[in-house]
């Protein structure tokens, strides 16, 4: 399709690369850049305790309220 201009394409053709366009951009934005790494021990150990500690009923906090504390804006 090198050297082709649009107005040589069918509509067809041309759907079909939007289509593939639009497939290929969603993919990539929706994609986990961190797939297939491994958490570090101190991570995983902090998010365990995290969900261990919501499992047992600890208080949640909203992101907006923990963003004010230090006068962040969320």
């Amino acid at each position: 399709m090198l050297g082709n201009k649009v107005s040589d394409l069918t509509i067809d053709e041309l759907r079909s690369i939007i289509r593939e366009t639009v497939r290929q951009t969603l993919a990539d934005l929706l994609s986990d850049p961190d797939e297939g790494l491994e958490l570090q021990d101190e991570i995983e150990e902090t998010l365990l305790h995290s969900i261990e500690a919501i499992r047992g009923g600890e208080p949640t906090f909203d992101a907006s309220e923990v963003a004010e504390k230090p006068g962040l804006n969320w």
